[in-house]
């Protein structure tokens, strides 16, 4: 077995679309048509090489509640809860959240298992996803595999913390793990998490009470809920995430809350050359309106013929108007069972295009960064962007403003992971490139180049790729951000597409100096969207986002400058398509 990776936040159910009908031929072709309508299913603990007991739900396609008699493959899922014991019919309602159960209607035993310090699970979470999160995972994909109602091909999903804990099952490389469906996680976790060297939207994760984790999903036989809640004050000893990743502010950092060097431990990319030597196939679930979408895609792009991915138009793990469920049955019906679903035929990246053309939003590549990107560099001149550098220089300032305040969010959920950026208007700087005569597509990674100061030895520096409509409606397609201290590029340590990449270990560490200006260069997340004819492009920048965590404020609020043209020739890279004009 071998090193684990470890993720922050919250998730801990399936989510996909509902389904009314087997695997189909081709991306997106339908739905899939059940085996079963029913399922059996039991909970009980399963003891770990420690003796540590593991709170497990099995889930077994039935007959009048009888669970169907020959071995079949098995699907995991690595979570933070069981599901209810007992017998109930699969596919039933409208609610568009499944469970990851209801993939028992197709041939499969899933198995839904609470990770150790949480739910039913004994034991405490040291930091999520750590080493002995995945020597869990190694031997319990083993244990499925030995099982007499198991083919011995195993299968695991997850999203967010639940992907992680997926992906870290890759690395510690069980022998009978085939297939790998996974979404919204970091490849790495220092970029991941604190992306820029600031801990913005995630990292928090689940702190809880005893009372908070009573109500989790207790296993047979423990109706009364005595072992419940025997597991539940265990956790309360249980490493506190945030604190955790404050005691790491750099990507080296060693955190005595865990005794280690905690980023490296945790991240996949640390553990590259053993997930390729792995092979296991891996299906990526993004979504454009998720702060993971990058790490997504640098794990395609650092396991070609190994990775696949979607991006759709959706928030974190959630898949709205898509059936996603068909496709992981058509993914798991052809690794676990041999079928061929045409998913090998497949490009390895689907996405979906924002504002494309009615029928012609779904799009299939390669590789990406696309073939035929056209990468323009546009520079900064004072309220303006432009294809030519200005001769003389110039800044603009920004009081930083420490509380930025998001419009009304009407779409639900909104919360947490689900936030989607904002700035601060009475706080930015904002440059504008020409208003489009024509719909021009924009896809693959901007870039911001910037020259900054400040009067604060220490300040992040956020940049928004915001859509302004004729009316003045603002919409924020990318952003992106860095501690601008930590602005030290080196070469990286896998394939970043082409983006710059910062090592950020304490020595790298470069207080700014009032007044004097220093460049600071940063991907924003991956787009694939089109500005509307009449519709302006438009770039914003401050010094603070409300999704901050733990924001280290100073009295007075420090001025941030952005300096342009002459020695301080500040731009942007935007990826248009060529053939937008």
């Amino acid at each position: 077995m071998t090193r684990v990776i470890a993720a922050l936040f919250v998730l801990f159910a399936l989510i996909v679309s509902p389904m009314s009908a087997q695997a189909q031929s081709g991306f997106n072709a339908g739905p899939a048509t059940p085996e079963y309508s029913e399922q059996v299913a039991t909970s009980f603990h399963l003891p770990m090489r420690d003796g540590l007991r593991i709170a497990v739900s099995l889930h077994r396609p039935s007959v009048n509640g009888v669970p169907v008699e020959g071995p079949l493959p098995v699907i995991w899922h690595h979570a933070l809860d069981i599901e209810a014991a007992g017998t109930r019919a699969t596919g039933t309602g409208t609610d568009a959240r499944r469970p990851l159960s209801d993939l028992t209607r197709y041939g499969y035993v899933v198995a839904v298992v609470a990770r150790r310090g949480n739910g039913a699970s004994f034991g405490t979470r040291r930091g999520y996803e750590d080493f002995t999160e995945g020597f869990d995972a190694y031997e319990i994909t083993e244990w499925l595999a030995a099982q007499p109602w198991s083919t011995g091909n195993v299968g695991m999903y997850g999203c967010s913390n639940t992907g992680e804990a997926a992906m870290h099952a890759v690395v510690a490389r069980p022998p009978h793990l085939k297939a790998v469906f996974a979404g919204c996680f970091a490849w790495d976790r220092y970029d991941g998490h604190t992306r820029g060297g600031i801990i913005s939207q995630y990292g928090t994760g689940p702190t809880r009470t005893v009372e908070d984790d009573l109500r989790a999903m207790p296993v047979q036989g423990d109706e009364d809920r005595t072992l419940l809640r025997q597991a539940a004050e265990e956790h309360v000893a249980s490493t506190n995430l945030l604190a955790l990743m404050q005691s790491m502010p750099y990507r080296d950092s060693w955190s005595p809350l865990v005794m280690a060097r905690f980023w490296g431990e945790v991240s996949i990319g640390a553990y590259l050359s053993q997930v390729r030597d792995g092979g296991v196939p891996i299906y990526i679930q993004g979504g454009w309106y998720d702060d993971f979408r990058t790490e997504g895609l640098i794990a395609l792009a650092n396991l070609p013929g190994q990775a696949r991915m979607i991006i759709g138009p959706w928030r974190h793990c959630l898949n709205p108007g898509f059936d996603l469920q068909a496709e992981q049955v058509r993914f798991f019906d052809h690794y676990l069972k041999g079928v061929d679903t045409g998913i090998q035929s497949d490009d390895p990246i689907h996405y979906f295009t924002i504002n494309a053309p009615e029928g012609q939003e779904w799009r299939s590549a390669s590789v990406w960064p696309l073939a035929d990107a056209d990468n323009r560099r546009l520079f900064l001149a004072g309220d303006a962007l432009g294809s030519e550098q200005p001769r003389a220089a110039g800044a603009r300032a920004v009081t930083v403003d420490y509380a930025p305040v998001c419009p009304p969010d009407p779409v639900e959920p909104n919360f947490g992971p689900f936030a989607q950026p904002c700035r601060s208007s009475a706080a930015s700087v904002t440059v504008a490139a020409r208003t489009f005569a024509i719909d021009t597509e924009v896809t693959g990674n901007p870039i911001a180049d910037l020259w900054i100061s400040s009067t604060a030895p220490e300040q992040p520096v956020f940049a928004y790729l915001e859509d302004v409509a004729p009316d003045g409606t603002v919409t924020v397609i990318s952003e992106g951000r860095q501690r601008a201290s930590l602005r030290r590029v080196v070469e990286a340590p896998w394939n970043t597409m082409g983006t710059p990449w910062r090592r950020s270990w304490a020595e790298d560490h470069q207080p700014l100096v009032a007044g004097t200006p220093v460049k600071v260069s940063f991907d924003l997340l991956a787009v694939s969207y089109v500005f509307k004819a009449g519709h302006t492009l438009r770039v914003s920048i401050t010094g603070s986002d409300a999704r901050e965590r733990a924001r280290v404020e100073v009295a007075p609020a420090p001025t941030l400058s952005v300096h342009f043209g002459g020695d301080t020739p500040s731009s942007v890279v935007i990826p248009f398509r060529p053939a937008a004009g």
